[in-house]
């Protein structure tokens, strides 16, 4: 394992970059129970209804153009937006101002954008080679990921389900109406989150930390 991945980052920049994760995750507006209880145990804050969202202009506070962690900075907050297999207008707008305050180019989100946001209320979906090669700069650069903290790794964990949710059949009156793919099917870098759950278990292994549960 490379040092830059088993290197720590500092307090401030540790909390900072978890609060621009639950920024990401908090995007859409929709607040549930579980990620109310996220904000509280990774940041401490029993009173969550005042969780303030990062502002883009506050990560160059701690972030400089050379350090690899603001790439994996990035990186993480991507996986937070399509952890539910999808990426709204929301998600992108925000990802791309995190992209422009970091001086970082936002044309890797312009495949991701082209792929899974939503469109007037539809996913818009590209088919087959098409989908593969928007996707693939996106899940080269996704696989370069490096944990360096204890915070983010259970974060991540937490994130990412464990497995892949199942299919199942929608089922009425006795016959089936609808037939629902599991997860893993319908989003694309699923994989990438899979890998992605599995270093920051690996790192937290290696810090002697508990795995979450």
């Amino acid at each position: 394992m490379s040092d830059s991945a088993i290197s720590t980052v500092g307090s401030a920049q540790s909390e900072l970059w978890l609060q621009g994760l639950l920024t990401v995750a908090w995007a859409d507006g929709d607040y549930t129970d579980e990620e109310k209880a996220l904000v509280s145990d990774l940041l401490g804050n029993n009173e969550v209804d005042n969780f303030q969202p990062l502002k883009p202009q506050q990560l160059v506070d701690i972030f400089t153009p050379d350090d690899p962690k603001t790439d994996d900075f990035l990186r993480t907050a991507v996986m937070v937006a399509i952890a539910d297999g999808t990426y709204s207008e929301s998600e992108d707008q925000l990802l791309q101002e995190f992209c422009q305050a970091l001086g970082r180019t936002n044309e890797i989100l312009s495949g991701l954008k082209a792929t899974l946001v939503k469109q007037e209320g539809e996913q818009c979906v590209p088919t087959g080679e098409e989908r593969h090669d928007l996707l693939d700069p996106m899940r080269q650069w996704l696989d370069q990921m490096q944990i360096h903290d204890p915070k983010i790794a259970h974060f991540l964990c937490r994130m990412i389900p464990a497995q892949c949710p199942f299919e199942q059949d929608v089922v009425l009156f006795g016959r089936k109406i609808v037939h629902i793919p599991p997860m893993c099917k319908l989003n694309p870098l699923y994989e990438q989150l899979v890998g992605l759950r599995f270093r920051a278990l690996s790192y937290l292994a290696d810090q002697s930390e508990d795995a979450p549960n």
